[in-house]
């Protein structure tokens, strides 16, 4: 397996994708309650959802369940298997990548999944390359690439075979640090590979690239500590309810080794930020998705603490709001910018057309807050 490209640093930490080569050939604490080694919970009888109940009988619709600590993991591990499956993309040559996936929408006429651009983009930019996916069970399945998005590394499959189980998507805007979460996917080519650990930071701006692409891709991350390896690229994060919070999609390694594997540090594309370009590939007539667009371009020589301005587009979103060449973005919508990378990251979070709140610093040393309504432009796809 080749060594993943280390692609940006923090501290003397590198961010790289964690899309696997081929060469040639914990609940959640309000969920459920702990009473030395069981688990006293509810369980929906048609989801299979876990929950707390307070009452000494769960309420019509659940039945109750005592399980091992261990258990509530492999119960939820049960639920949302099924819906995780492993991509290949294999060239002429033998040459390939190896990913992860979700399957998010099937009926009776076929079955779309989502990935990462990056477990993919080899076969973009060649057509003879195949790609097929692994179901849990073993089947294999030719896929094809229905669109995809560089910007936020997601590409959408679709295969023929229809009616397979949907993995259920949750809501990541109401993730906490702390909270449990389990990662699917295939490490190493490791086959329906689970792994757990906890919500370890909110919003953490992370940009890769991948050896294929000379477009950046803009993450504002779930971080977890939950082991994540190359392979697991495109597979879910999860919160302890099997509910899709997130998509993993890069690791950080120690800068210098020889290899990339993890250290406690994975990132995963919010669910909620995703769900958009998602919905965009698969209902446009051409499959393209959009970005949001402040309209400036960044000095990326300032070492000051924000982003300063060095260009505004003229008729943009920031020119229409009356922010000037020079100011330095230092909040938006009340998160902290440190730096154009955030800055970046942050806008790129939002839909286009959404209202946001720039605060900027000016020359004259004053501070003045901005209303912005967000341009749209055709994303990197």
């Amino acid at each position: 397996m080749r060594r993943l490209k280390d692609l940006n640093s923090i501290s003397k930490v590198a961010i790289g994708f964690i899309g696997g080569a081929v060469l040639a050939g914990g609940v959640a604490t309000a969920a459920v309650s702990f009473s030395g080694n069981v688990v006293n919970a509810c369980v929906d009888n048609k989801t299979g959802a876990l929950f707390a109940s307070s009452a000494s009988a769960c309420p019509k619709g659940r039945s109750s369940v005592t399980l091992g600590t261990g258990s509530t993991i492999k119960f939820t591990v049960q639920k949302i298997q099924p819906s995780v499956i492993t991509v290949n993309v294999k060239a002429s040559d033998g040459s390939g990548d190896t990913g992860s996936g979700s399957i998010i929408k099937s009926d009776s006429s076929g079955s779309y999944i989502v990935t990462n651009n990056h477990v993919i983009d080899i076969a973009a930019a060649n057509n003879s390359t195949a790609i097929t996916i692994t179901l849990n069970d073993g089947t294999i399945i030719p896929a094809t690439l229905v669109g995809r998005d560089i910007s936020y590394d997601l590409a959408v499959l679709r295969v023929a075979t229809g009616n397979l189980p949907i993995i259920p998507t949750g809501d990541s805007t109401k993730i906490a640090i702390g909270d449990p979460v389990i990662a699917f996917g295939s490490p190493l080519g490791l086959n329906g590979t689970v792994t757990s650990g906890i919500v370890s930071s909110l919003n953490r701006p992370v940009t890769t690239q991948s050896s294929t692409a000379t477009t950046q891709s803009y993450v504002n991350a779930i971080q977890t500590d939950a082991p994540i390896n190359p392979g697991n690229s495109g597979g879910p994060l999860t919160d302890s309810e099997g509910n899709m919070i997130g998509i993993n999609t890069a690791i950080a390694s120690l800068g210098g080794q020889s290899t990339s594997g993890s250290i406690g540090l994975g990132f995963a594309i919010p669910i909620n930020e995703a769900q958009r370009t998602i919905n965009e590939i698969i209902t446009s007539p051409t499959h393209t998705s959009t970005r949001p667009l402040l309209g400036v371009s960044f000095d990326t020589t300032y070492t000051g603490v924000g982003a300063k301005i060095s260009q505004v587009t003229s008729g943009g979103a920031a020119s229409s709001a009356g922010i000037p060449v020079g100011a330095i973005i230092t909040s938006i919508s009340g998160s902290r910018t440190p730096d154009a990378q955030t800055a970046i990251v942050k806008i790129r979070s939002y839909a286009p057309g959404s209202t946001v709140t720039i605060t900027c610093k000016l020359s004259d040393g004053s501070t003045k807050v901005y209303t912005v309504t967000l341009g749209s432009a055709p994303s990197n796809n």
